[in-house]
């Protein structure tokens, strides 16, 4: 068992990652919350048949009451029809404040049920246990909560934290090739904005098989990261903010492709990439790094570029959850392992772009 802490002073909560960890997460969970009667599995319908009865099983030999909610998988769940529903199904489950919300499966569905988790009965205990890539190096750590409205992604949402948060790499084996892609964009942003070291060991590692065999260093790293950045800076209005570099742009390239075309793991790539072609021009970023990006994300299968038009460029602009009046905080990196905030006006910003 390889363990981390997100040391959050009252909220502290712990992190496990160990393969085979999920017919054990029942015990896991009850030795935190020993007084919880109620647990609502939510999952989804790709997850369900694969790791739903094996986390239902380890939770009842735990002595919970266990009820699934299995919802649609894809980014249409996150919305706020799938969260009233939760909601209801919740109440009718019979949840109480002692008791608790465990999310199974990927980005959406632990950002989804812990927004569940952090509003009904004004909140109640979240452990996520996530099951891709992108969820166990990025969403299902740092307390991010949310459901997309028509006008974008993640605008309706809360700082959450979860009690636990339990990693099975084995979990990622029955990942498509497309979906491992999409969590490695965000293994190569931590390399890309904090440690220069991983960054080298990625490029090193170009592949997916090279990558899982060393998958709980991987996983260990990235945690390590944003474990420290949500410590220092747990409501993202200081350094958490280095944690959405290539985002700006990548919750652009999302929207020109209608949140269906393209996943949020290849926004993030491309926006990664041009975001280093931005602090180049600007002088900051060093010249070689956006070749290096590029070669690493084309490496596993990700874009480096996506079609944007100017009016999808200026709605995720003026969107942007780091915007404040007309000016925005653009992360770039100064040089490589490294990244800052960079105060830009949204015009000018739109004129580079």
């Amino acid at each position: 068992m390889h363990t981390l802490t997100v040391p959050l002073p009252g909220r502290e909560y712990d992190i496990f990652i160990q393969s085979g960890l999920l017919p054990g997460a029942g015990g896991h969970i009850r030795s935190l919350l020993p007084r919880a009667r109620k647990a609502a599995l939510v999952t989804d319908s790709n997850v369900a048949p694969l790791y739903g009865t094996t986390v239902a099983d380890s939770l009842t030999q735990a002595g919970f009451q266990v009820e699934t909610f299995v919802v649609p998988a894809g980014e249409e769940s996150k919305c706020a029809a799938q969260l009233s529903d939760l909601w209801s199904s919740f109440a009718r489950f019979g949840l109480t404040r002692t008791d608790l919300v465990v999310a199974l499966g990927g980005g959406v569905v632990g950002d989804l049920a812990g927004f569940a988790a952090a509003t009904i009965l004004r909140g109640v205990s979240l452990i996520q246990i996530p099951t891709t890539l992108l969820a166990q190096v990025d969403s299902s750590v740092g307390g991010k909560v949310a459901i997309d409205l028509p006008e974008g992604k993640n605008l309706a949402g809360a700082f959450y934290q979860p009690r636990l948060v339990l990693m099975d790499p084995d979990t990622l084996n029955t990942l498509p090739d497309a979906t491992f892609a999409d969590g490695m964009a965000e293994v190569i942003k931590y390399g890309c904005i904090a440690d220069r070291d991983f960054l080298d060991f990625l490029a090193q590692h170009p592949s997916r098989s090279a990558i899982m065999a060393h998958i709980v260093q991987v996983l260990h790293t990235c945690c390590r990261i944003k474990a420290e950045v949500v410590a220092e800076d747990e409501l993202d209005t200081g350094r958490r903010m280095i944690l959405n570099f290539g985002h700006t742009l990548g919750h652009a390239y999302e929207l020109a492709g209608h949140y269906s075309a393209y996943t949020h793991g290849q926004g993030v790539a491309a926006g990664m990439v041009r975001a280093a072609e931005l602090g180049i021009s600007l002088g900051l970023t060093p010249a070689h790094l956006s070749g290096s990006i590029a070669r690493l994300v084309q490496a596993f299968g990700l874009p480096t570029s996506i079609p944007c038009s100017p009016a999808d460029y200026a709605a995720a602009i003026g969107l942007d959850k780091k915007g404040a009046g007309n000016s925005l905080s653009l992360i770039l990196l100064d040089r490589p392992g490294h990244a800052v905030a960079y105060p830009i006006q949204k015009e000018q910003l739109l004129a580079m772009l």
